[in-house]
């Protein structure tokens, strides 16, 4: 079903006016004010780190997001104002039609960090600028060196059909309309005022490629893509969307348990001839989970308590932590140690905890290859990732899986040597939570 709207507030200008040639140039009023020169060179600046990030190259995706202007599809954004942990949190809609947020919107939108587009499920359209409290935002952009990485691994064409699932603000579909011609682009989003702000602000930019309101997991049935790309995480690759899959073909999406620690990349492609080939691939950071997915996250209460409690079991171990970027490793732990664990990344040294059950595990350096080990609960944490460590190596420290798709309906991860496996969730109904 469509989601073109039959009113809407503008956007601010015409600065995305496509010419015959397909490309985006700025409208002449725009190129003499001075706020959109301050926002071309921001955007020529978060261009150019994520180059040097090493994560964007030469070529049509870093063409198209360096004459995207993100103000056209963002024109309002939100600012966190409320400290860490302040109730309720409160945030600022800043808009660019008011000159005085234009400073901090370009900041905000060209950073690179997310952009927080949406606060409780609300209309995008027709929104008055200030202040709001309570509730939780609920679409925002994804960061910028993300977005760039799953754009160049989907290798975007002049002539493909793209199905962008997960609209949010608009950014991946315009990417698509600019490099494959917005002809064969589908956009396609569970939340309505997402469509139809998209829809408008696509269309600023000289877009109009089909927008669909409805169910990501459902995808188009009955058609064919070359691309498809999910900007949410699952616990599985859905099935109606390997089913659209043309051949020669390719579909990225993230793949995680109910925890957010290690996720996945699920890079599916249907060969010439039909058939599938898939991988998992250990990565480190994903997309916000979607629409109704379980999460589970450690409080700051649990977090603390890990810190300070001395724990049930205390050691010295030789045995060789695992590195952070073993990342195959703890992509394999997520799936194959019960679930439940969740490791907290702001803390100096190796903390994991387990909300379910209460256990948790401790770990810092106290000499040369030498660690304290302090553990606590039903659970001996550390004596479980050693055990898969072994495994691990033993078949190869593989940081990627086959993704293999069983007759039944089943989704198993299997290492090159065979050695280590286990099989995704089985399905559930699930919607998108749209990121991009």
């Amino acid at each position: 079903m469509s989601g073109t709207p039959t009113a809407a507030a503008s956007s601010p200008g015409t600065a995305g006016l496509r010419t015959e040639a397909g490309s985006i140039r700025p409208c002449e009023a725009e190129q003499a004010e001075r706020p959109a020169l301050d926002a071309a060179a921001a955007r020529a600046a978060m261009v150019a780190q994520t180059e040097e990030q090493g994560v964007l190259g030469p070529g049509l995706v870093r063409d198209a997001l360096m004459v995207l202007p993100r103000e056209v599809l963002m024109p309002q954004a939100y600012v966190r104002r409320s400290a860490p942990g302040e109730k309720p949190p409160r945030w600022d809609l800043l808009d660019w039609a008011a000159p005085q947020d234009r400073p901090e919107l370009v900041e905000v939108l060209y950073g690179g960090a997310s952009v927080l587009v949406q606060h409780d499920g609300e209309p995008l359209l027709g929104r008055a600028r200030g202040s709001r409290s309570g509730a939780a935002i609920t679409s925002m952009s994804t960061v910028m060196s993300v977005t760039a990485v799953l754009l160049e691994e989907l290798d975007l064409r002049p002539g493909q059909r793209v199905l962008d699932v997960g609209t949010g603000a608009g950014v991946t579909a315009a990417v698509a309309c600019q490099v494959c011609g917005d002809q064969g682009v589908v956009t396609l989003d569970r939340d309505r005022h997402l469509t139809d702000a998209a829809a408008v602000r696509l269309a600023d930019l000289g877009f109009r490629p089909e927008v669909v309101h409805g169910s990501g997991e459902v995808g188009c049935p009955g058609r064919g893509f070359d691309r498809i790309f999910v900007s949410y995480t699952v616990e599985r690759v859905p099935t109606a969307l390997i089913e659209q899959l043309a051949p020669g073909g390719k579909l990225l999406v993230h793949v995680t348990t109910a925890s957010p620690s290690w996720p996945a990349l699920a890079i599916v492609e249907r060969t010439a001839d039909g058939q599938l080939q898939a991988e998992l691939r250990a990565v480190e950071f994903a997309h916000r989970a979607g629409h109704g997915m379980e999460r589970i996250f450690l409080t700051e209460e649990f977090r603390q308590h890990i810190t300070t409690a001395p724990g049930a079991r205390t050691q010295r171990s030789t045995l060789a932590l695992p590195a952070d970027t073993d990342r195959g490793l703890w992509l394999a732990a997520d799936h194959l140690l019960g679930g439940g664990l969740v490791r907290d990344f702001s803390a100096e040294h190796l903390v994991i905890g387990a909300p379910g059950c209460g256990s948790w595990l401790r770990v810092k350096p106290v000499g040369h290859r030498r660690w304290s080990v302090i553990t606590h609960g039903p659970r001996d944490i550390w004596r479980e990732i050693q055990a898969l460590a072994t495994r691990w190596r033993a078949a190869g420290s593989p940081d990627r899986y086959r993704l293999l798709f069983e007759p039944d309906g089943g989704q198993r991860a299997v290492s090159a040597c065979g050695r280590l496996s286990w099989h995704l969730p089985t399905p559930r109904p699930l919607d998108d939570g749209a990121s991009t």
